[in-house]
This record gives structure tokens, C-alpha cells and sequence, in this order.
């Protein structure tokens, strides 16, 4: 089994987490300062090969009610553009509220405003990613 990828797209960064080969643990990675799509795919894509991952889990930032907007048609379209410079498969997970969950820990973890802002768009990352691998634990589990 090969690792996993979460990815917190947002309108200036590009946070990414990453699972253990047995995809129970999502970790946060860093966060990519987004430019122009080929710089990005590019550094996203040279990241993710240097790590061997098997897969993305993209947050979709669907509204509260669970209607999708406009953050939500820029994250499919990122996703449509990445599926033509990689092969990886991609999937979309609901990552409503992964960015206040990962305020809420950094907070607790007494951690500076500065080095939060540093930080948490791939701790976001990696509450969207590690709530996908639960879900495909628990799935897996109640299948057996």
C-alpha cells in the first residue's frame, strides 16, 4: 500500500498532509504559496513523488447547508486541471470546519498567531486527510 496525500486548496496556499503506508495516520507537511497552476502542479507533483503517494484526497469546501460555491468550483477545477499532468487518483472529501478544527488545536497547543499562520493551512490538510482515513477504516472494518 502506498501513502496518501490530503491537499487544502485555497485562494494563496496549497496545504499538504500525508499518511502512513498503512493510511491510519495523516501528518501535516508544508504548505506551497500558490502562483500559477504548472508552478504549482509542478512543486506539488515533485513533493509527492519524492514521498511515493498512491492517491489525493483533495477538502472540498462545501457551504454549511452542503451546497457547493464558488470555493468549491475552484477546487474542482484545480482538481480537473492536476488529473492532466498526473496519473494519481484523486477524491474529494467535505472539509467543512477542517480549518477551524485545526485553529482550535493549534490554539490549545499554545501556539504562536505567527507560527499558526505558518502552519495551518496543512494542519487543515491533514484533518481533511485523516478524516478520509477514518471513514475508509471504518468502512473497512464494518465490511468485515
Amino acid at each position: 500500500m502506498r501513502a496518501l496525500a490530503g491537499l487544502d486548496f485555497g485562494e494563496k496556499t496549497i496545504g499538504i498532509a500525508v499518511s502512513d503506508r498503512l493510511r491510519q495516520v495523516a501528518s501535516p507537511l508544508e504548505t506551497i504559496r500558490r502562483k500559477k497552476f504548472g508552478v504549482d502542479s509542478a512543486a506539488l507533483l515533485s513533493i509527492l513523488s519524492h514521498r511515493e503517494i498512491g492517491g489525493l484526497v483533495l477538502g472540498l469546501p462545501l457551504n454549511m447547508d452542503g451546497s457547493e460555491g464558488p470555493r468549491c468550483q475552484s477546487t474542482r477545477a484545480f482538481a480537473r486541471n492536476l488529473s492532466g499532468v498526473t496519473d494519481l487518483p484523486i477524491t474529494f472529501w467535505d472539509e467543512r470546519l477542517s480549518t477551524v478544527a485545526a485553529e482550535r488545536a493549534l490554539l490549545e497547543a499554545d501556539t504562536s498567531r505567527r507560527r499558526r499562520a505558518e502552519v495551518i493551512d496543512h494542519v487543515a490538510a491533514s484533518f481533511i486527510l485523516q478524516g478520509f482515513l477514518d471513514r475508509i477504516a471504518h468502512l473497512g472494518a464494518s465490511g468485515r
